[in-house]
């Protein structure tokens, strides 16, 4: 049997697709490598400290100590509590904007000196950066005045260094931040493309454009490559759509239709998602504790079932929730997930066919676990190259 397509024909549609091909492989580079913190911590830049860490994990361990049982079995006692005593904080953001108020420029400066110079000089967690204030028309030029004396008194930023820019509304606005990034980049003599930042989406706006499209794929194109996150703003935008503030909260269908088109537009990009917030705090006497635990477990677990790997936590509280939920999450499905991997590895028939794309996704949740301590190399079987090849 013979062919009769002439070569040319692939040679044609290698031309025109070229231009293609490379602007899909620019666009959608995979995953983004490395470990994602399971969390971001939100504090006034005002009452950052070096010991801030130790002492949320300290005051998260009191509060347990203070209101049993634990909300959380025994399977995972030790593993939250050596958590709590060794890392409290993944990702940690020094709040500017809401958290932090509107305060005079001189004011603002010297909280900024000062946070950059205790971040710089003291101990940190694995993530860090600030949240300035939008580059809405009001808070446009406190914002560029902020990056600019932090940075003076922070000098190179560490590894893992993110701004986050907030109530973000319009594609033009994410091309500014780009501009104003590499501006600051030229001024400190800092690697090109070495400030990244990661966008709230908290506005409307910034879902649906006016013109129908999803602007915030649009916005992930604008960032040149600079933007590392999408992070939900919750209360924001459940507001800004009407929402009762009785009602507003990270499972509301309004918040699940602005997070299913972040994760739409920022599949395959290498941009990673992040949930809101939930402003129950486990404060109070020990049932009011406890209720917000619950809670915050429930909503922990739903985002992590939705794949949205990292959330916002508000309280020291909070964090043993946090902790729990996501290391439960990966321990309960850890046996299943080994299982179905190595019988697509070896080429075993089960009772479930995966494909290669299930195969990326058991490899990918296998080595969340491992990233976040839930999960440890012995519990996996399959190796961490094969594990990062898949």
């Amino acid at each position: 049997m013979g062919r009769r397509l002439h070569e040319r024909t692939g040679l044609e549609l290698d031309r025109r697709l070229a231009p293609v091909d490379e602007a899909l492989r620019r666009r959608y580079p995979g995953a983004a490598p490395g470990r994602q913190p399971v969390h971001t911590v939100y504090v006034p830049a005002d009452r950052y400290t070096p010991d801030l860490c130790r002492r949320w994990g300290e005051q998260a361990l009191d509060t347990l100590n203070g209101c049993p049982p634990l909300p959380f079995g025994v399977e995972l006692r030790d593993r939250v509590l050596a958590k709590l005593s060794s890392e409290p904080i993944e990702d940690l953001r020094l709040d500017f904007e809401d958290g932090y108020g509107v305060r005079d420029d001189d004011e603002e400066d010297e909280t900024a000196r000062v946070a950059a110079t205790a971040l710089r000089d003291g101990p940190r967690p694995a993530f860090v950066g600030l949240r300035c204030k939008s580059l809405d028309p009001d808070t446009r030029d406190r914002a560029i005045r902020t990056l600019d004396v932090f940075l003076d008194a922070l000098g190179p930023p560490p590894p893992g260094f993110v701004v986050t820019l907030p109530k973000v509304r319009a594609v033009e606005q994410v091309a500014a931040m780009s501009l104003l990034c590499a501006a600051l980049e030229a001024a400190y003599a800092l690697p090109a493309a070495s400030l990244r930042f990661e966008l709230q989406i908290e506005t409307p706006e910034a879902v649906l454009g006016a013109d129908g499209t999803a602007t915030v794929a649009r916005m992930i194109t604008a960032a040149q490559g600079r933007c590392v996150g999408l992070h939900y703003g919750t209360y924001d935008y459940s507001a800004a759509c009407g929402v009762a503030a009785a009602h507003q909260s990270l499972d509301h269908p309004v918040a699940d239709h602005a997070k299913a088109v972040m994760q739409a537009a920022a599949a395959g990009t290498g941009v990673r998602l992040s949930d809101g917030s939930s402003n129950v705090l486990p404060v109070g006497d020990a049932t009011a504790v406890h209720r917000a635990w619950r809670l915050h477990t429930s909503l922990v677990r739903r985002s992590l079932a939705r794949g949205f790997y990292q959330g916002w936590d508000l309280h020291p509280a909070q964090l043993p929730t946090r902790y729990a939920a996501t290391y439960a999450f990966f321990r309960e499905s850890r046996a299943a997930t080994v299982e179905r991997l190595t019988a697509y590895l070896d080429r075993r028939a089960g009772g479930v066919l995966d494909e290669p794309a299930t195969a990326h996704a058991l490899a990918g949740f296998l080595r969340r676990g491992l990233d976040c301590g839930a999960l440890d190399p012995d519990e996996v079987v399959v190796d961490r190259a094969t594990l990062e090849a898949l």
